[in-house]
């Protein structure tokens, strides 16, 4: 079993990667963050398996990778059970039902967000006219 975590998420979304950060932090696992504004090959692999980075963070996890609610689910089982944010983390996301219920709303509050910030989209489909959120 590969112990790395990948985390490819969009650095720029205060949010995100305040979460990103204290996962990384709270991990007993490796893990290496990703800004999906950066040319890397992971973001080639997914930007070819057709994932809006947009819409969903990507999680790799022993070689496989889970998108969107399926990603943060993914993530909250694989941290410990001790520490606050550990305990929340898992509260909210460990149960796939719960995540797939919350993920669009979280989603819905980056993209907020990042249009209050004035913040681009990463578009990384090259669909035309999404550019803004």
């Amino acid at each position: 079993m590969n112990k790395l975590i990948r985390v490819v998420y969009d650095k720029q979304c205060p949010a995100c990667n305040q979460y990103c950060v204290l996962a990384e932090k709270f991990s007993e696992r490796e893990i290496e963050l990703i800004d999906a504004r950066d040319a890397s090959e992971l973001m080639d692999d997914i930007t070819q398996l057709g994932l809006d980075i947009d819409e969903g963070m990507v999680v790799e996890v022993d070689g496989q990778l889970h998108y969107g609610a399926d990603a943060i689910h993914v993530l909250a089982r694989t941290g410990p059970r001790r520490g606050l944010f550990n305990r929340v983390n898992r509260l909210m996301f460990s149960n796939a039902k719960v995540a797939t219920l919350l993920y669009p709303l979280l989603r819905s509050v980056r993209n907020l967000l990042l249009k209050m910030l004035r913040v681009s989209r990463i578009n990384n489909l090259g669909v035309a006219g999404k550019i803004k959120f």
